[in-house]
């Protein structure tokens, strides 16, 4: 079983709802503060054209 390491957004400042992302070979994971931890997994490709839409 994998571990996935999690990386906190550097925008996000103590206490407040914060966006975590994580790469696998099965694509980018993506997750908020939120107690429920809900997990969206994306391929790279879809990640890469999120951030270029930004």
């Amino acid at each position: 079983m994998t571990t996935i390491t999690w990386r906190k957004s550097s925008y996000c400042q103590e206490g407040e709802a914060c966006v975590h992302i994580s790469t696998g070979p099965d694509g980018v994971h993506i997750t908020d503060s939120d107690p429920a931890r809900t997990v969206v997994t994306v391929s790279r490709d879809a990640f890469a054209a999120l951030l270029k839409s930004l």
